[in-house]
């Protein structure tokens, strides 16, 4: 049996249980207020669990895999497999300071003290960096102790900067890049064949989500032409069409940032009838 850990709540949530179900793997009677749930494979549960928890339930067995902030796995030091950066949820940690402070740089803070949710990551950015601080560990409102007294500046995780803003607080340097993580126990990692599936199905998610599917009518003259401007990952598949008219079916998976520009060549290559396909899954 495999055990899946994945964030019970927050911004995590929602966009973890629905990659899963991409990949062929629901939550199965929905996910509110459980501390398990079943999926459609008899072998494979989800234990929803806190985010920051996860890296630890994963370094001790509790769970077999999870999915998780780089930060946090950072931030408590857990030893576990690193199996796949799932390229969202990301986010900064940032060196933080009120809009009217004098500080400018984290050599300015010499002496000084940093409220953070994160002292493990704040504690060793500083010390990298040859500078004495005073770190003072928060559990939330973080942008709030500069202006009560209690911390000079902050290192807080910000997306877009907006609750930074709002808070009067300017960023003068970024200290950590997160994303989110697909990790696992070391040993289940060597030894369940599983967690390697797991791995290629939300593997094949996110390479299908970089790629459309391109279906064409092509008259056979134009053939030549149409092939020049297909980028795809290999030759395109080329069929007859059954028609009175001389032309041929010419079917492509080309990267989605470029459809725009690409459909416009294909039509003045002489190309019609273009269809753009979403591709739900892309195994290699």
């Amino acid at each position: 049996m495999i055990r899946i850990a994945i964030p019970n709540k927050g911004r995590l949530h929602d966009p973890t249980v629905d990659l899963f179900k991409e990949a062929g793997l629901p939550v199965l009677g929905g996910s509110n207020r459980k501390l398990f749930a079943k999926t459609t494979d008899p072998e494979i549960t989800f234990l929803f669990a806190r985010a920051a928890d996860i890296p630890e339930y994963v370094q001790d067995g509790a769970a077999d895999v999870g999915i998780t902030g780089l930060d946090l796995i950072s931030e408590t030091n857990s030893d576990v497999e690193m199996l796949l950066d799932l390229k969202y949820g990301g986010a900064d940690l940032v060196l933080a300071v009120p809009e009217d402070s004098e500080i400018a740089s984290p050599q300015d803070l010499e002496g000084m003290r940093v409220a953070t949710e994160f002292p493990v990551i704040t504690a060793n950015y500083f010390e990298n960096l040859g500078i004495s601080i005073d770190v003072v560990k928060v559990s939330g409102a973080c942008e709030m102790t500069p202006h009560v007294g209690i911390a000079d500046a902050i290192v807080d995780i910000s997306s877009s900067g907006t609750t930074l803003a709002m808070n009067h607080l300017k960023v003068i340097e970024k200290v950590f890049t997160s994303s989110i993580y697909l990790i696992a126990n070391h040993k289940t990692a060597e030894a369940e064949e599983k967690v390697q599936h797991i791995k290629t199905a939300l593997e094949s998610v996110l390479h299908a989500k970089q790629k459309r599917y391109l279906m064409m009518n092509v008259p056979s003259d134009k053939l030549d032409d149409v092939k020049e401007e297909l980028p795809g990952l290999a030759g395109p598949t080329v069929m007859k069409v059954e028609s009175k008219e001389n032309i041929v079916a010419v079917h492509a998976v080309v990267d989605a940032d470029i459809i725009f520009a690409t459909i416009n060549r294909l039509k003045k290559a002489g190309a019609f009838d273009i269809l753009v396909v979403p591709i739900e899954r892309m195994i290699p």
